[in-house]
């Protein structure tokens, strides 16, 4: 027997929402205090690259943007710090310029964000979590859950910036194992794409649309450190056959080699890695590569970079139903025999590693390990609506970026998902990002 109140609701339901609510919330706290706990003070205030922010802006924005719409916008509060809004709007102030600012300090800014969250709990018990579409479902809190899991994530990159002794530990990932063929044929055809129905997905994976592909190949597991290995050994990098013009530009300016985070020791590849320095892996997905580095190695390889599209298509069509699937193995919350995420490990798990994740067509680890850049440029779909505001996705719509799929072994389960949109220029090179090729089917191929 279920309890409602005089209006008809589920009453044990909502309690379940919140419970989950509150416990999301808990661990993307954990796990901020994780990653500024490990450094002293020096180092959360200093700005490890200009490509970042110093690690205490990230922690105080965190808050920030958790008062801005769960205390005052959805709880009606007062504010907790009117006088920082200015300081913590991303859009205001670039990274670079972030450390010359009056930011709060570690201690200051570690009661702000502690006191916002004592507030959100109780906002989280007082409100009704359904009547308008801000709160329907708990939508608001899980956006701030996701924006905390987004910020963990830059902050770990932060952290793989650095320069100095380790200061983060994890197990190592597990080991591979076999995957079958080099590439799998996804049938043409229409599949569903997007989502209309998953509480928390963001305004650019909505509203779900019929889309109908060719038939194409796909690599069964994302490129490897072996493989990329080969395409330097092969003068990918001096040869511009295998560039675009904006590539090939880019890697004279700037003087790429290699992986970011690789260097040559004699005749074998070292990566570091949080501060450990250690032979490259050939198994593990390649990591810190740009996009242009991607669809150079993929015209060197006779392919290239599947469209978002054809990359999530291949993740969540069942040829079997015709259905779109949550997540690659289904439609069950990711679990740690399906994928390397949630920052349990520091480095992506060799090939082969999660036989559970892999899609209904046989397609591994296309959710976990590294971000995954297409060849498609970030656009709103056909029928996409702002909400609940345009600086988080609209303002970036357009030819400049590039969009990216998967999360990364540094993503948290929260914040991915089989419809979830990354986005970002194609020179980046500090974020968890990999690839994997795809080519057309010929007729007979596909016959």
């Amino acid at each position: 027997m279920t309890t409602s109140d005089t209006t008809g609701t589920d009453l044990s339901h909502v309690d379940g929402v919140r419970d989950r609510i509150a416990a999301q919330l808990t661990r993307a706290r954990d796990r901020s205090r994780l990653l500024t706990d490990a450094v002293d003070d020096h180092d959360l205030v200093r700005q490890h690259s200009k490509l970042m922010s110093p690690l205490v802006w990230d922690l105080a924005h965190i808050g920030n943007q958790e008062e801005l719409w769960l205390v005052r916008d959805v709880g009606g509060r007062e504010p907790v710090r009117a006088d920082i809004d200015e300081l913590y709007d991303a859009f205001k102030h670039a990274r670079s310029a972030r450390p010359e600012l009056p930011l709060l300090g570690p201690a200051e800014a570690r009661r702000y964000v502690g006191e916002v969250r004592d507030k959100v709990f109780d906002v989280l018990e007082r409100t009704p979590l359904e009547g308008h579409k801000l709160i329907d479902g708990g939508f608001a809190f899980g956006m701030i859950v996701q924006h905390e899991q987004q910020h963990d994530e830059t902050m770990l990159a932060t952290h793989q910036l650095r320069v100095g002794e380790p200061v983060l530990d994890a197990p190592p990932p597990p080991r591979g194992g076999p995957v079958g063929p080099a590439e799998v044929l996804v049938p043409g055809g229409p599949f569903t794409m997007g989502t209309s129905t998953e509480a928390w997905a963001l305004d650019n994976e909505r509203p779900a649309h019929q889309v109908v592909t060719d038939p194409f190949f796909i690599d069964t597991t994302p490129v490897t450190n072996g493989a990329y290995a080969r395409f330097i050994a092969d003068g990918g990098y001096t040869d511009p056959r295998w560039w675009s013009e904006a590539g090939w530009a880019h890697v004279q300016k700037a003087s790429l080699v290699a992986p970011r985070f690789w260097e040559r020791v004699g005749d074998e590849w070292y990566r570091t890695a949080f501060g450990v320095t250690a032979p490259v892996d050939p198994r593990q997905p390649v990591v810190h590569v740009c996009y242009y580095e991607a669809e150079a190695y993929a015209k060197w390889a006779g392919k290239r970079l599947p469209t978002e599209v054809e990359w999530e298509k291949a993740a969540r069509f069942d040829p079997a139903t015709g259905r779109s699937r949550r997540y690659p193995w289904g439609d069950e919350d990711p679990a740690e025999r399906h994928a390397n995420l949630n920052q349990r490990h520091l480095a992506p798990a060799q090939v082969g590693a999660y036989p559970a994740g892999a899609s209904a067509l046989g397609v591994h680890q296309l959710i976990g390990d590294v971000w995954e850049w297409t060849g498609s440029d970030f656009h709103g779909y056909t029928g996409f609506e702002v909400f609940p505001y345009a600086e988080y996705s609209q303002v970036f719509f357009g030819p400049d970026y590039k969009v990216l799929r998967g999360g990364s072994f540094g993503s948290d389960q929260a914040a991915v998902r089989s419809t979830f949109r990354n986005w970002d220029y194609p020179i980046r090179r500090q974020i968890f990002a990999g690839f994997r090729c795809a080519r057309d089917a010929s007729p007979d191929e596909s016959a």
